[in-house]
């Protein structure tokens, strides 16, 4: 039996937030790519392993990083995103959880809202959830940047497009997944869990916000 008066280490939230998704059919395909800040200056935290599912016995799914990336704590390779990880955390000083979904739904409405460069949601009480966010009539305007291999010049771009765009709380990569940061593993699951609703619900009616 788990001991309910011990605080959760990391990885294990992490674990339990990447159960969850896999049921949902949020990570098609790949394993989970999340991570949690444990501290800022310097910058550590905890990251998945690339093209794994998460088993919270199995330590060797983390890794403890530093800011340039380099191993702690762990064998082998942290995600292949990590870069990725580390610009969301540079430009949102009240982050300290990046979690990843993708999802059918998601994957078919930022292809297509591609061209526009962004999709965007409004009038939906959901939206209530987010952030900061105080009325349905808030518009939330998800980011949609081309994915590319070059992880490098990728980090630069997510870089500037959260300089630009300071209230956002995503990120898509097209044709690859979401992005979502909370101040903790809830936060962002919760984040996660609004947008697929609002995926969802646009493919759905096949209508593009």
């Amino acid at each position: 039996m788990a001991d309910e008066s011990r605080p959760s280490r990391p990885e294990e939230e992490l674990a339990e937030a990447g159960r969850e998704y896999f049921r949902r059919g949020w990570l098609a395909g790949s394993g989970a790519n999340f991570s949690v800040l444990l501290a800022r200056k310097p910058a550590r935290l905890w990251i998945t392993s690339p093209g794994r599912g998460v088993n919270p016995t199995d330590d060797a799914n983390f890794f403890e990083i530093d800011d340039d990336a380099e191993i702690l704590q762990g064998f082998g390779r942290p995600s292949d995103e990590t870069l990725l990880h580390l610009a969301i955390y540079r430009h949102r000083p009240r982050a300290r959880c990046v979690l990843y979904s993708r999802s059918v739904a998601g994957t078919i409405v930022a292809d297509a809202a591609f061209v526009d460069g962004s999709v965007s949601f409004k009038g939906y009480e959901v939206l209530k959830g987010l952030s900061g966010v105080t009325s349905h009539e808030h518009t939330e305007m998800i980011p949609i940047v081309e994915n590319s291999g070059d992880l490098i010049a990728l980090a630069h771009v997510i870089e500037n497009v959260l300089m630009e765009n300071t209230s956002i709380h995503a990120v898509f990569l097209r044709r690859h997944g979401l992005y979502t940061w909370g101040e903790t593993v809830a936060d962002a699951m919760r984040n996660t869990e609004i947008f697929e609703f609002l995926f969802d619900v646009t493919e759905r009616s096949g209508s593009r916000r």
